[in-house]
């Protein structure tokens, strides 16, 4: 297992954790150099990847009057360039070898539109865009393509989102949660652990029938 990211002590923590099969690679996903060494060195180690995961985001919050090009080229650099350019490094491999899973980790804002996250949820409407027309082109061969669209998780990302609510509206750190939450009929954040099983059921074995789906973990939020 590869595990690739741009924080190289998380890298290293994270692959101790999950053992000698595992390691961490430094990677820029939306850098195609570094994408295409990352998956040389992980198919050096491991053979080629079967199982491609895109989990790398980021998330900036700004009326679309304040969303400048530098946010916009950030937010669809991040969230959708970089899983074209995995996908495209990945998808030879997986052919060659007759198996392939790919899971683009989007979110309900591929789903829905939300007020002042516009470059993000043009970037996650990508994802989607391409998780459906590249499942199509590899319907007849044995890998599938699908999309899991978590709504608001308790991650790094909302966490940030919600000191900034604090910061610029002077709401205390539960009336910003609750404001992120109250959307979801279950009203909560979806645990990370939710999203990591939707994602293993799409690599497993009896899976194959499902590809080019968006699969929202959301607490019923977007159906």
């Amino acid at each position: 297992m590869t595990l690739a990211g741009r924080n190289p002590d998380r890298l290293e923590q994270q692959a101790r954790a999950l053992g000698e099969r595992a390691q961490g690679i430094v990677m820029d996903v939306t850098d195609a150099q570094a994408v295409s060494r990352g998956f040389q060195r992980a198919a050096d180690s491991f053979g080629p990847v079967q199982i491609l995961v895109n989990n790398a985001g980021a998330a900036r919050s700004a009326p679309f009057q304040k969303t400048d090009p530098g946010l916009w080229q950030e937010m669809v650099a991040v969230n959708l360039t970089g899983s074209y350019l995995c996908c495209s490094a990945a998808l030879p491999g997986m052919l060659d070898a007759g198996f392939g899973r790919i899971v683009n980790v989007a979110s309900t804002a591929g789903l829905t539109g939300y007020a002042y996250v516009t470059a993000y949820c043009a970037a996650k409407h990508g994802v989607i865009g391409l998780t459906r027309a590249l499942a199509l082109e590899t319907a007849r061969t044995p890998v599938t393509v699908n999309a899991v669209c978590p709504g608001y998780t308790d991650t790094d990302i909302v966490r940030e989102a919600i000191a900034n609510i604090v910061a610029k509206t002077g709401k205390n750190e539960d009336e910003a949660r609750a404001g992120l939450t109250r959307l979801n009929p279950q009203q909560r954040l979806v645990r990370p652990e939710e999203v990591a099983n939707a994602v293993l059921w799409l690599c497993l074995p009896g899976s194959e029938a499902v590809t080019g789906q968006s699969i929202s973990v959301s607490g019923g939020e977007v159906m």
